[in-house]
């Protein structure tokens, strides 16, 4: 793969960014056509990417901008964790823009050209091979982060948004600092040159290198929602609009994914005396994002929140498995918390699109149980409930009330894990691992993993209470409500999403064989490393 340029690698981030400056010149119908053929676009490279992934074992994908030789020149790299999360982040993307045109994307202005900037953003940040353009596509993705999260009207949507920009702000600020500590230790920003560089740091000058690592973590951990990081996601997901939240999840695993990256590259294997830096911190750090998103999700009064506190819990989840894979434990754990990072992604996905669609009928019974969902921003909506009721384009589902039941109890039973779903098989793929690392001669890890186990369990277990309880009162006390005619277009998108989990559930060997791959590659980066540094420029016309 590294034997000539790779120039779909690029497309990636192309086609987002001309598709986003192409629609404020144009309408309404044809900004979404434009959306549509963008998206679908993006999701046919994502497939492409991974199939390239898939057939290279040996060597990854590049595209150096400017031809410039490595570590100097801005380089895209193709690896399959780089693939997976590109593909993840297509599937979520079109899912959303075709849900946003029943009447999201009307709601106020350049909504389809935010998205797609956020795109770029998403792909960039997934494909980059330096840490300096990463600080780059985080601000393009949290740029148009803000102006969706504010998309709409509400006060509430507008002082969480406001909340969500001051946060992020202040960790863009440590993102900057961090990377100015590593370059002014190491001389270099990219991440495999850093693979190099870092075992060779002089011990007067680890401390700084550790100042600056951790100062980075800081960063990467507020976009994870690590708590105590994390009061800002609730809320903010919360009163965002559902096309925005369903893919808002996705923005919180590009924390997970950059902690994952940088410690298997420069604080990974390859840097012997730097092995493990941070590992407890997200272990402790996890598990206490654990609980308290457990506690949110039993505290919730609003579907709206129930869904931002599985974000949280399945943030927590991750971040825990990475610490304890960092203490010393094997590839199984990676490749189980990838699996789980996929579903748990579409189907807390999946949840936000359905949050407005069930909500959008609720009887006047429902809103006295879930008085306190103002201050969450769940009902601050300027639109009329007529209009409400009106607003969906296209013909009405029949049984629709059926059909959404129905994708609320698979989502329901995917997020708490229960058998035989693909959710339930992630969380087990991660207990068997967790379970079975024993490292005596260290640390007491099998205790680590039974607190690790219990806390899981228990997640699982308030996840299905409240899911529950907010299916009961939405699908069962509320029967004689008459609920609003749904379109066509939206309950598509939801039945697509948890169409592929079930795929997911069928097709675990092949998925889970994927997942193995990409761990066993981040506990071995010789591939990465040697395939960025070793990458040869052009030859010049004539030569």
């Amino acid at each position: 793969m590294t034997e000539s340029p790779d120039h779909i690698l690029i497309a990636s981030i192309l086609i987002p960014l001309v598709a986003g400056a192409l629609m404020l010149f144009y309408g309404e119908t044809q900004r979404r056509v434009i959306a549509v053929v963008s998206t679908v676009a993006q999701f046919i490279v994502a497939l492409e990417l991974v199939d390239m992934a898939s057939h290279h074992t040996t060597s990854i994908g590049l595209y150096l901008l400017g031809d410039w030789p490595p570590p100097f020149a801005i380089v895209l790299v193709l690896d399959r964790l780089s693939a997976l999360m590109v593909l993840l982040t297509s599937v979520l993307a079109l899912s959303a823009v075709v849900f946003a045109m029943a009447r999201w994307d009307r709601r106020g202005q350049h909504f389809h050209s935010l998205f797609q900037f956020l795109l770029m953003g998403l792909n960039g940040a997934f494909l980059t091979g330096d840490l300096f353009n990463l600080f780059v596509f985080f601000e393009v993705l949290l740029a148009a982060s803000y102006g969706l999260a504010l998309h709409g009207s509400g006060t509430l949507r507008v002082r969480a948004g406001l909340h969500y920009i001051a946060m992020n702000l202040a960790a863009s600020l440590l993102f900057l600092i961090g990377v100015s500590l590593i370059y002014g230790v190491t001389g270099t920003l990219n991440m495999a040159d850093l693979a190099v560089r870092v075992p060779l740091v002089a011990a007067e000058q680890q401390p700084l290198l550790a100042a600056g690592a951790a100062v980075l973590g800081i960063a990467f951990l507020v976009k994870a929602a690590m708590w105590p990081l994390c009061f800002w996601l609730p809320i903010t997901y919360g009163a965002a609009p559902p096309p925005a939240a369903a893919v808002f999840v996705v923005l919180s695993k590009v924390g997970v994914y950059v902690v994952l990256r940088i410690s298997s590259l420069a604080f990974g294997t390859a840097a012997a005396q730097m092995t493990g830096f941070g590992a407890e911190v997200l272990l402790w750090g996890g598990l206490a994002t654990l609980v308290f998103g457990t506690v949110g999700v039993l505290a919730s009064q609003g579907l709206g929140r129930l869904a931002s506190c599985s974000v949280l819990v399945s943030s927590g989840t991750l971040l825990a498995v990475i610490g304890i894979s960092g203490l010393g434990g094997g590839s199984a754990m990676i490749a189980a918390a990838l699996f789980y990072l996929v579903i748990s992604t579409v189907a807390i996905s999946a949840l936000f699109l359905m949050v407005e669609l069930i909500e959008r009928g609720e009887s006047e019974l429902a809103a006295i149980l879930t008085v306190t969902a103002e201050a969450y921003g769940l009902g601050d909506d300027d639109l009329g409930e007529a209009e409400l009721r009106s607003a969906g384009s296209g013909p009405g589902v029949p049984g629709a009330t059926t059909v959404l039941g129905f994708c609320f109890l698979t989502c329901a039973l995917l997020i708490a894990g229960v058998p035989p779903l693909a959710g339930f098989l992630g969380k087990f793929a991660m207990l068997s691992a967790v379970l079975s690392f024993d490292d005596l001669g260290k640390r007491d890890i099998p205790l680590i993993g039974i607190a690790f186990t219990a806390v899981v369990i228990i997640s699982g277990l308030a996840a299905l209470i409240a899911l529950v309880r907010e299916g009961t009162r939405t699908f069962w006390a509320a029967e004689e409500e008459e609920l609003p005619s749904v379109p066509l277009v939206e309950l598509v998108p939801v039945i697509v999403l948890l169409a592929l989990t079930l795929g997911a559930s069928v097709k675990a060997g092949p998925v889970m064989d994927y997942m193995e791959a990409t761990a066993t590659s981040l506990y071995h980066p010789h591939v990465y490393v040697r395939g960025v540094l070793g990458a040869e420029t052009m030859p010049e016309a004539g030569k």
